[in-house]
C-alpha cells in the first residue's frame, strides 16, 4: 500500500482527549497570561507532559492557530445545533449569546494571536467566512418564520455586538443585553 492509498487512521481516544484538554487549557492560559504564557504552563494546566503538547502542536504558532480554529469551529457548529433544537428567533438569540462569549475569548487572546509569525489575517479570514455563513442562515430562518424583519446585512448584527464586546465581564454583560435589544428591534410589526 502506498502512502497515498493508505487510509487515514483516526486518532486514539486518549490522543483525542489530550488534544481537547490542551486546546481548552491553552485557551484559558492564553486568555489569562497573554503572550507571557509558556507552553510548559499550558501542558501542566492540561495535565499532560510537554512532549504530548509538542506531539499535537509542534510550534507555539500551531497551538495558537489550533485554539482559534477550535473556538471558531465550536461557534459555527453551535449555529446548526441551535437551529435544530430551537425555534428560529430563539436559535438566533442563543447563537448571538454564544458569539459574545467567543468574542470575549478572542479578545482575551488578542495579544497571542498578534504574536503569530506572519500575522493572524488568514485565521481571521477563515473565521469571517464561517461567521458570515452562520449568521446568514440563522437570520434567514428567523425572517422566513415571519417573526423578524431585518433591514440590514446580517453581518451588521455581529459588527454591532463586536463593537461593545471585550474580555472584561462588564462588557460581556453589555453585549448580551445588546443581543436582546437587537432582537426586539427586528421583531416584525
Amino acid at each position: 500500500m502506498t502512502e497515498k492509498t493508505r487510509p487515514v487512521r483516526k486518532a486514539r481516544a486518549d490522543a483525542q482527549r489530550n488534544r481537547a484538554l490542551l486546546l481548552d487549557a491553552a485557551k484559558a492560559v492564553f486568555a489569562a497570561k497573554g503572550a507571557a504564557a509558556s507552553l510548559e504552563e499550558i501542558a501542566r494546566a492540561a495535565g499532560v507532559g510537554i512532549g504530548t503538547l509538542y506531539r499535537h502542536f509542534p510550534t507555539r504558532d500551531a497551538l495558537v492557530a489550533a485554539v482559534y480554529r477550535n473556538e471558531t469551529g465550536r461557534l459555527a457548529a453551535a449555529a446548526a445545533r441551535l437551529a435544530k433544537r430551537h425555534p428560529p428567533v430563539k436559535a438566533l438569540r442563543e447563537w448571538l449569546l454564544v458569539f459574545v462569549d467567543y468574542l470575549a475569548a478572542k479578545r482575551g487572546m488578542a495579544e497571542v494571536l498578534g504574536s503569530i509569525s506572519g500575522g493572524a489575517s488568514a485565521l481571521y479570514a477563515e473565521s469571517g467566512a464561517q461567521m458570515k455563513d452562520a449568521i446568514a442562515r440563522l437570520v434567514a430562518r428567523a425572517a422566513e418564520s415571519g417573526e423578524l424583519h431585518l433591514d440590514m446585512e446580517p453581518l451588521d448584527l455581529l459588527r454591532a455586538i463586536s463593537s461593545v464586546t471585550g474580555a472584561e465581564p462588564e462588557s460581556k454583560r453589555a453585549a448580551k443585553s445588546l443581543v436582546d435589544i437587537l432582537i426586539a428591534g427586528m421583531r416584525a410589526r
